[in-house]
């Protein structure tokens, strides 16, 4: 269930892992698909299925096998997202019988409004480019806060350019010596009692 690139991602890893036969569920058209045009292309062509404008409802599992309740969506206007809202066809239910039900839908981030940050599209931080500086001085934010869902290795490479920002904020050059620590030089992490 899905439309990004994690959806396209496990549906052709669960055909790899020996899967007869994997469908998506999206609530949307192919257009408005978050992943990317390259990895749907290769989904569909490894044999993967995507029911459209559709959304799941409810769930039934029975003995192995779990039936999936969905509806047809039609488009309706444009949301905060930039895409058109999805909008349920009422009386268009229908259900598909899986073994394996992967939601793979999308995320955003929370963002308290006690933070008082400016916000932008996804619930996501607005942030200067270049430094990653947010509306508020002395804060820096980056990776998926503010780019919404992303790779680790964006993550960390916002992670880097905070880092060099937060060096030249109090008073640094913003070189950020990359050589790692061997490991029996770092100390040992006390350990912490777990809350339950």
């Amino acid at each position: 269930i899905g439309g990004g690139n994690v959806a396209i991602d496990a549906s052709r890893n669960a055909l790899r892992l020996g899967a007869k036969e994997v469908t998506i569920i999206y609530r949307r058209t192919r257009t408005e698909m978050p992943a990317s045009e390259e990895e749907i292309n290769e989904a569909i062509h490894e044999g993967v299925k995507i029911e459209f404008l559709a959304a799941p409802i409810r769930m039934e599992s029975k003995d192995s096998v779990v039936e999936l309740i969905c509806i047809r969506m039609k488009l309706g206007a444009v949301d905060t997202s930039g895409r058109r809202r999805p909008v349920p066809i009422e009386g268009s239910e229908f259900s598909s019988s899986f073994n394996t039900v992967i939601a793979a839908i999308g995320q955003m981030p929370e963002t308290p409004d006690q933070f008082g940050l400016p916000l932008g599209r996804g619930n996501t931080f607005q942030v200067d480019t270049y430094t990653l500086a947010t509306g508020r001085e002395g804060v820096f934010a980056g990776g998926d806060a503010v780019t919404g869902p992303a790779t680790v290795i964006e993550a960390i490479a916002a992670g880097r350019q905070a880092a060099i920002s937060i060096d030249k904020y109090l008073g640094g050059k913003g070189v950020i010596d990359e050589k790692l620590a061997p490991p029996e030089e770092l100390e040992a992490l006390p350990e912490i009692e777990r809350k339950r």
